[in-house]
């Protein structure tokens, strides 16, 4: 049996649950959302709780056992407290802001890069640091994806778009002739 998927998830009083045949849907105070389930798999809903069932013991059953709690357990998280990712501009000159709903990223082109934000998704700007906020994990995630590779962070020196902590090995340079 599945470890992850043996675990029931822990339903908030603020957050109400409803499954409508193979739909599950989460409501809580930052928002709603709503999921379709396998065939394979069965939600049930009773006493604060969800558990996941799986019909059968095969492989692709219990993968889709453990996925289904984890995206049911990201769901209410996303409607309580919601999913955040920070992005930081590295570089002399780069800089980004947000215009009526248009991320303006100055990375280094000699034009900028002007991204639409999706629905669903905020974005605010602090000083080089770009903060993604959203209630859908995954598309926070992607979101934050997207903007980085605008500009992946360079081996060489460093400069690029990173999230805030991530470790990046730089390479060394070319070393001069000796002679």
């Amino acid at each position: 049996m599945s470890r992850i998927g043996r675990k029931p998830v822990l339903i908030p009083p603020e957050v109400t649950v409803a499954t409508e045949g193979e739909r599950v849907s989460v409501v809580g105070p930052k928002g709603t959302l709503a999921m379709e389930l396998h065939p394979r798999v069965k939600v049930a809903v009773a006493g604060g709780f969800i558990n996941v069932h799986r019909s059968a013991d095969e492989r692709q059953d219990r993968a889709l056992h453990g996925l289904t709690r984890t995206l049911l357990a990201n769901m209410v998280e996303g409607v309580t407290k919601g999913f955040e990712r920070r992005l930081e501009l590295v570089g002399i000159g780069y800089r980004a802001s947000v215009q009526k709903g248009v991320l303006v990223l100055h990375v280094g082109y000699s034009h900028p890069i002007i991204y639409p934000i999706p629905d669903g998704i905020d974005v605010r700007v602090e000083g080089q640091v770009i903060v993604i906020f959203g209630i859908n994990k995954q598309l926070v995630g992607q979101v934050a994806a997207t903007i980085r590779g605008f500009r992946k962070p360079d081996s060489y020196k460093g400069k690029g778009i990173r999230y805030v902590g991530e470790r990046l090995r730089l390479k060394p340079g070319k070393t001069a002739a000796k002679g």
